[in-house]
C-alpha cells in the first residue's frame, strides 16, 4: 500500500515539475495586442501661438505737478470716477500768491518809470522847440547884421559876435533835438521793463494756477501716489501724483511673444485669453499692433503684441495676467493626427520578422540619423505653418504596426495636419485616411525568462526575442 502511494506521489511531482518547466521555458510570444492607439480624423484645425500679457488701459495718464509744495488738499482716491478739468488735489498756494503780488508791485513800478520817461520826452520835446527858435531867431539877426555891416552902419565886431551867437543856437538846437532821441529812448525802455513785467506776473498767475491740480481726462483714479501733508518737488522731472485711466471698457492685452512666433502674429488676427481670477471665462479679442522694439531679459527676446478687447462689465482690472492664445491660420478639414504619434519610436523586437532584419541590418549610424529624421517635430516648422517630414506608425488590421513617412502642415500643439503626399511610389503603402489608427505609445521589447531547470540548478538562459507572429504550439 505504502510502495503505491511512494509512486502516486512520485508521478504527481514529476507532472508538476513538468508542466512548471514547460509553462517558465521561453518560448515564442504571440501576437502583441496592447498597442496605445488613436484614429486618424478630420476636422477643423487652428495653429496658435501661446503667449502671457498684462490687462492695460487703452490710454492710462500719469498727473503729475509742474510747481513744488506742501499739499493742501487731496480730492481723490483709488476708484474715484473724475471728470476732465476737476480739481484732484491742491499745492499750498501762500507761496505764488505771494509771487504774483510782488510781480504786481515790480509791474505797477514799471508803469510810474514809462509814466516819467514819458514825461521826459515831453520836456524835451519842448527844450528842442525853443532850441530852434532861438536858433532861427540868431540867424535872422545875423542877415540884418550882415546887410547893416556891408551899409557900414556897424562894425565888423559886432557881426562877428552876431555871427557867433547864431552858430551857437544852432548847435544847442541840434543838442536839444540829441536830447529828446534820449528821452524817446528812456521812454521805449520804460514800456519794455513795462512788458517784461506783465511777462513776469502772467508767470506767477501760472504757477498759481498749477497749484491747482486738475484731471486732464474722464476715467477712474487707478492710483494715488501722495497724502496730504506731502511735499512734492519738481525738479527735472515732474513727480506723479495720480494715474487716471481713460476708459476701462475699452482696454488691451500687452503680449510678450517670443521672437520666434512674432513673425506670425500680424495685426486683424483673433485672439483669446483667459485670466487667472476668471479660469472659466475666455474672452476674445483682435490683435491691433505689433510693436518693433524688442525687449532683453537674460537673453531672451520678445515682442509686444497688443491685443485690442472689451470690457463692458468693468470685470477684468487693469494689471491682470492674462493667457493669450493668438490664431495664426486655420484649416476647416485637415487630416489630423495626434503629436504624440510623430514621437512613437517601435522596438525592433516588436516589428515583423521582415522589418525587423531590415531596420537591423542597417548600420548603426544610420539606421539612427533614419530613426531622427523621421522623428519629426511637432510644433516646430510645422507649427510656423511650414512643411515638415515625419515618421508615424499604423497599426494593421492583423494587429503589426507599419512604417509611414508623412507631410505635416498646422500644429495646434496637440494634433498636426497630414498632407498629401508630393508623389506615390509604386509599392508604397496606402496613405493615411480617416479611420486610420496611429501608434501613439509602444510598449517595451519583451525579455525572455530563464527556464525553470536553470532557475532550479542556477543557471541562466539567453534573453532571445522570438518573432511576434509565431504561433506557441500546445503539447
Amino acid at each position: 500500500m505504502r510502495s503505491w502511494t511512494a509512486k502516486g506521489g512520485g508521478l504527481l511531482l514529476l507532472a508538476a515539475v513538468g508542466a512548471a518547466a514547460w509553462w517558465a521555458w521561453p518560448g515564442p510570444s504571440g501576437p502583441v495586442t496592447d498597442w496605445r492607439t488613436a484614429a486618424v480624423e478630420r476636422g477643423p484645425l487652428e495653429a496658435v501661438v501661446s503667449a502671457t500679457g498684462t490687462v492695460n488701459p487703452v490710454l492710462s495718464v500719469n498727473v503729475g505737478s509742474q510747481v513744488s509744495g506742501q499739499l493742501a488738499e487731496v480730492r481723490a482716491d483709488f476708484n474715484t470716477e473724475v471728470r476732465e478739468g476737476e480739481v484732484i488735489a491742491r499745492i499750498d498756494p501762500k507761496t505764488f500768491e505771494l509771487r504774483v503780488q510782488q510781480a504786481r508791485a515790480d509791474l505797477e513800478a514799471a508803469r510810474a518809470q514809462a509814466g516819467t520817461a514819458e514825461a521826459g520826452v515831453a520836456a524835451a520835446a519842448a527844450n528842442a522847440a525853443r532850441a530852434r527858435l532861438d536858433a532861427q531867431n540868431a540867424e535872422r539877426d545875423l542877415a540884418r547884421r550882415r546887410g547893416l555891416r556891408d551899409q557900414g552902419f556897424i562894425s565888423a565886431a559886432e557881426f562877428d559876435t552876431a555871427s557867433n551867437l547864431a552858430a551857437t543856437q544852432a548847435e544847442a538846437a541840434r543838442a536839444a533835438e540829441a536830447q529828446t532821441g534820449v528821452a524817446r529812448a528812456q521812454a521805449e525802455s520804460a514800456r519794455a521793463a513795462i512788458r517784461q513785467r506783465e511777462s513776469v506776473l502772467a508767470s506767477a498767475e501760472v504757477d498759481l494756477g498749477r497749484t491747482v491740480i486738475r484731471s486732464p481726462v474722464d476715467g477712474v483714479v487707478i492710483k494715488r501716489s501722495v497724502s496730504v501733508g506731502q511735499t512734492v518737488a519738481a525738479s527735472l522731472q515732474a513727480p506723479e501724483l495720480f494715474i487716471i485711466a481713460r476708459n476701462l471698457r475699452d482696454m488691451q492685452v500687452e503680449v510678450s511673444v517670443d521672437e520666434a512666433d512674432i513673425g506670425r502674429v500680424q495685426p486683424g488676427q483673433t485672439a483669446t485669453f483667459t485670466v487667472d481670477t476668471y479660469p472659466d471665462l475666455t474672452h476674445e479679442g483682435v490683435v491691433e499692433q505689433v510693436r518693433k522694439s524688442a525687449t532683453n531679459v537674460q537673453n531672451v527676446i520678445t515682442y509686444t503684441a497688443v491685443v485690442r478687447f472689451a470690457n463692458p462689465d468693468g470685470r477684468l482690472l487693469p494689471g491682470m495676467t492674462a493667457n493669450v492664445r493668438i490664431a495664426t491660420d486655420r484649416r476647416e478639414d485637415a487630416l489630423k493626427i495626434p503629436n504624440a504619434a510623430l514621437r512613437v519610436k517601435v522596438p525592433d523586437a516588436l516589428l515583423p520578422a521582415a522589418a525587423s532584419g531590415a531596420g537591423a541590418s542597417a548600420p548603426g549610424p544610420a539606421r539612427n540619423a533614419r530613426r531622427a529624421e523621421g522623428a519629426g517635430r511637432p510644433g516646430g516648422e510645422a507649427g510656423r505653418g511650414g512643411l515638415n517630414r515625419g515618421r508615424v506608425w499604423r497599426l494593421l488590421p492583423d494587429g503589426t504596426p507599419q512604417e509611414l513617412r508623412v507631410r505635416l502642415g498646422l500644429s495646434d500643439g496637440s494634433s498636426t495636419e497630414v498632407l498629401p503626399a508630393d508623389k506615390v511610389e509604386p509599392g508604397a503603402p496606402a496613405p493615411l485616411q480617416a479611420g486610420d489608427l496611429v501608434l501613439v505609445a509602444s510598449p517595451p521589447a519583451p525579455e525572455a525568462a530563464p527556464g525553470l531547470l536553470n532557475q532550479l540548478f542556477g543557471g541562466q538562459q539567453a534573453k532571445t526575442p522570438q518573432p511576434a507572429a509565431a504561433p506557441r504550439v500546445r503539447f
